[in-house]
């Protein structure tokens, strides 16, 4: 029962981000929306089609896909990308309001699914300047998540012989070389966005920085 408390926690801090990013992206113009993201080739609008098509792909659809595409994961993202682009961003906007509440998933973990959605919000906010802060329990879970494995990223390999600890919540994690810095900051730096390395502090960051300029880092993910 407290597994089951755990994933509804976590799949309704995922729905709550999801109708924040909803409402900061009603306020933009559709030049904005044309901005490059912090996840690699991909639009600001490109990135919440992703989120869209995320959220409504299942395991045997998801299968489906990859196998047709020859197990080249760029081209089953850019497939189901496009099944979720509007034809102008109101629309792709519509779309992704319409999935705001889902709990549809592939494999893995919950959390693996509450950290696409903080950290493509972040893909997102930053190129745009806005500003959210997210609730520090909703990225610590992130955080967590990502430094004891490698997902769909690398973030276990990056934080190898490095402590990381966050200044505004109680995340912290590792020995070596300290790297110190926001939950959120940390979280986007082990996804591989070197971005945010400059808002972090320590004798590790080099090596932080580094790690998420390596090939499949996740700047493209």
């Amino acid at each position: 029962m407290a597994r089951n408390d755990a994933n509804r926690e976590l799949w309704s801090a995922a729905h709550v981000e999801r109708a924040a990013l909803a409402a900061d992206l009603a306020l933009l113009d559709n030049s904005r929306w044309r901005l490059q993201s912090l996840c690699g080739r991909w639009s600001v609008e490109q990135v919440v089609a992703h989120l869209t098509a995320a959220a409504s792909t299942g395991p045997l659809r998801w299968f489906t896909s990859v196998l047709g595409a020859r197990f080249d994961f760029d081209l089953h993202n850019d497939r189901r990308l496009a099944e979720h682009l509007g034809s102008t961003p109101a629309e792709t906007l519509a779309l992704f309001r319409e999935i705001t509440t889902s709990t549809t998933s592939t494999f893995g973990p919950t959390a693996a699914w509450l950290g696409e959605v903080v950290v493509h919000s972040a893909d997102i906010r930053r190129p745009l300047g806005i500003v959210r802060s997210v609730p520090v329990g909703v990225v610590t879970a992130v955080a967590d998540f990502y430094a004891r494995g490698n997902f769909t990223v690398e973030s276990k390999n990056a934080i190898v012989g490095l402590r990381l600890e966050a200044t505004d919540g109680p995340f912290a994690i590792g020995d070596g070389l300290l790297v110190q810095g926001s939950t959120l900051a940390l979280t986007m730096a082990m996804a591989g966005r070197s971005l945010y390395c400059d808002e972090l502090s320590g004798d590790g960051v080099a090596a932080l920085r580094s790690r998420c300029a390596a090939p499949g880092s996740g700047e493209s993910n």
